[in-house]
């Protein structure tokens, strides 16, 4: 992997710097929580610094810090330009042989998250550093192949994405309901 790609790191932002409006920002700990594979779009702003580090598109970014080492191995591709990626970010820029969100796959699963999660270090702050991931061993098949895989689950999350959502008007109309009959 070690020639596929550039590594690097986000800048310092943390949750304190969250403002209503602003640049869009994904901060590491979002991973965990807000994201899936694919990061189109984000919901959280910030006032831009200086030396902020700046999506170009076709970023992969994992964490550098988590609880547990299952945790930080796990991957996001930032398809789009102009989101900031926030600090404790390791990010990879993949050269154009390699698909990003087949990239965020492949370490998000299988051998080479379960080699992720072993390089890991720490205890109660687990730690994953950009030289840790180069020594991950991947393979790749043609780029048009990474393309159809990675469009493949960027479906599934789109469909999961509508059934969350229509989850949650149901529930909202349950509650409705009962509020009305229950009064």
């Amino acid at each position: 992997m070690y020639n596929l790609a550039d590594f690097s790191k986000g800048s310092g932002y943390s949750k304190n710097d969250l403002t209503e409006e602003g640049s869009p920002i994904v901060l590491y700990g979002q991973l965990y929580t807000n994201y899936k594979t694919v990061i189109e779009t984000t919901n959280n702003y910030v006032r831009e610094k200086e030396k902020s580090v700046i999506s170009k598109g076709n970023e992969v970014i994992v964490p550098a810090s988590g609880e547990s080492s299952e945790d930080i191995a796990r991957a996001s591709a930032v398809t789009k330009p102009g989101i900031i990626l926030g600090g404790d970010l390791n990010i990879i820029r993949p050269n154009t042989s390699v698909e990003s969100v087949f990239l965020a796959l492949v370490l998000s699963n299988g051998k080479a998250q379960r080699q992720l999660s072993k390089l890991a270090q720490g205890k109660s702050v687990v730690h994953l550093q950009n030289s840790a991931i180069k020594k991950v061993n991947l393979l790749f098949p043609e780029k048009e192949e990474q393309n159809r895989i990675g469009e493949f689950f960027k479906q599934f999350d789109k469909t999961i994405e509508l059934h969350e959502k229509e989850l949650e008007a149901l529930k909202e109309t349950k509650k409705a309901f009962l509020q009305k009959m229950f009064v």
